[in-house]
């Protein structure tokens, strides 16, 4: 009788586990060539009841030291040191670990955020589908969802900083070209930014 329960709780569990379904982390495309994904800037409002629990726990983040003053009001990313600033408008800086692009996925330049949104859904765009079948249309908020509680797009809809459903990634390079946040991190830094922001990506 014991050995029949067990076989039937691990037949349960085995089918628990089919259905979870976690999607690696992305940045909403594939390739130069394969910018876009559906409408970016078009409002994707949570659950009424959705309240985010992180799977994971982030380890505690020093305040890293700004390498250099910068420009009231702006972000600045240093792609080699994997760090971002931002310098509010009364001066203050904050910096951050993020991840960003690899080798061939990076992108230098100014832009500037145009919306920010919270726990933004995912949709994978048709290419992606493509390539990977089991992706579907849209990967609702929550754990599974590989930009995190937060998403900072900025102009042109190529680039994105958000949060992450992998932050080991973080302080590497790792993703398509956008750039990977804390779960803290993000959201401190989305509270303090708005759109019409300045960001300048350095190598």
């Amino acid at each position: 009788m014991r050995l029949l329960a067990l076989l039937a709780a691990a037949l349960l569990l085995t089918a628990f586990q089919a259905q979870a379904q976690v999607y690696g982390p992305y940045d909403g495309y594939d390739d130069y060539g394969g910018y876009g994904y559906d409408d970016p800037y078009s409002p994707y409002p949570p659950p009424l009841d959705y309240e985010p629990v992180p799977r994971y726990r982030e380890p505690w983040q020093e305040r890293r030291e700004p390498s250099a003053r910068s420009a009231r009001g702006t972000i600045v990313i240093a792609t080699r040191e994997h760090t971002l600033v931002y310098t509010t408008s009364q001066g203050e800086q904050f910096a951050y670990p993020i991840a960003v692009g690899r080798e061939g996925k990076q992108w230098y330049g100014t832009t500037r955020v145009v919306s920010k949104r919270e726990h933004p859904e995912w949709r994978p765009t048709a290419s992606m589908r493509q390539k990977n079948p089991t992706l579907p249309a849209v990967v609702e908020p929550g754990p599974s969802n590989p930009l995190g509680t937060r998403a900072i797009y900025l102009a042109d809809g190529l680039l994105r900083i958000h949060g992450t459903n992998d932050p080991s990634s973080i302080g590497t390079n790792a993703s398509s070209g956008c750039f990977r946040m804390y779960r803290q991190d993000v959201e401190e830094l989305y509270e303090m930014v708005q759109p019409g922001t300045q960001v300048i990506v350095q190598r």
